[in-house]
């Protein structure tokens, strides 16, 4: 393990060990789970309890192959080769994160089929090298599975490169430790945030496109934590960010009033 702090993360089941295993023996791992529920931070936290250097890539609709394995650059009147960081990774080791990875270009997904099955190899035709992943080399990505369409979606033929953890946001009584740890508000303030995290996930003629996520319930009790009003806490980080619809928004104020009164 290395001397850098362990980010806080707060295990829900046997995922660390798991992901440990994995690692170990080898295999990619898939993340699925809603918006903000800790996908990111238990990467962050796994990396920094193995010792290993991380690589996060925000995935989206532009990121190409090139962008993650690298391409030509004129330098000095010269054309140089520049590794993306992808293929860093794969050269000295550690986990390379890809988040979000539906929403990028179908052609990078197709570059993660040997790297990501027993063969554990980066082919780059441009450069003619055939990389072999060392043992510390680890390939991570993660979605949420009810943000898709049928047009953003993993293949099958991918999908079944990787083993997969199931995310979701935490039970009630941990998602308020994970608060309090997080960002030392006091459990009888934390906990109305909770139950009206869950009240808000919980609705269903709000047409909303995602749920209160335990991100969302961190920004807030920052917020309480620095002075800032807890109703007005809540419409800068709960009600505003959800939602630019006005129905939507008043809707979301009721279930407000009701769990603070």
């Amino acid at each position: 393990m290395n001397d850098k702090k362990i980010p806080f993360y707060m295990p829900a089941a046997n995922e660390c060990a798991l992901f440990e295993t994995a690692c170990r023996k080898g295999l990619a791992v898939m993340l699925k789970g809603p918006t903000g529920c800790g996908k990111t931070r238990f990467v962050a936290h796994m990396a920094a309890r193995l010792g290993l250097e991380l690589t996060t890539v925000a995935c989206h609709d532009d990121l190409t192959a090139a962008d993650l394995t690298g391409r030509y650059l004129l330098k000095g009147g010269e054309t140089v080769w520049a590794d993306g960081p992808l293929t860093k990774a794969v050269r000295h080791g550690g986990i390379c994160y890809l988040d979000e990875v539906v929403e990028a270009r179908k052609d990078v997904t197709v570059v993660l089929h040997p790297l990501t099955d027993d063969r554990r190899l980066l082919p780059l035709e441009r450069t003619g090298e055939l990389l072999a992943a060392p043992d510390d080399f680890m390939m991570v990505i993660s979605y949420n599975p009810g943000y898709q369409n049928i047009l953003k979606s993993l293949k099958p033929s991918t999908r079944q490169r990787f083993i997969g953890i199931h995310f979701d946001y935490p039970p009630a009584d941990q998602e308020v430790e994970i608060i309090c740890q997080e960002t030392g508000l006091d459990r009888a303030r934390s906990v109305p945030l909770v139950n009206l995290a869950r009240s808000i996930r919980n609705l269903k003629d709000l047409d909303l496109e995602e749920g209160a996520s335990t991100r969302l319930l961190v920004y807030c009790a920052t917020l309480m934590m620095a002075g800032i009003a807890p109703l007005e806490a809540v419409q800068a980080s709960l009600i505003e960010p959800l939602s630019d619809d006005e129905s939507a928004k008043d809707g979301l104020m009721e279930a407000v009033r009701a769990t603070f009164g």
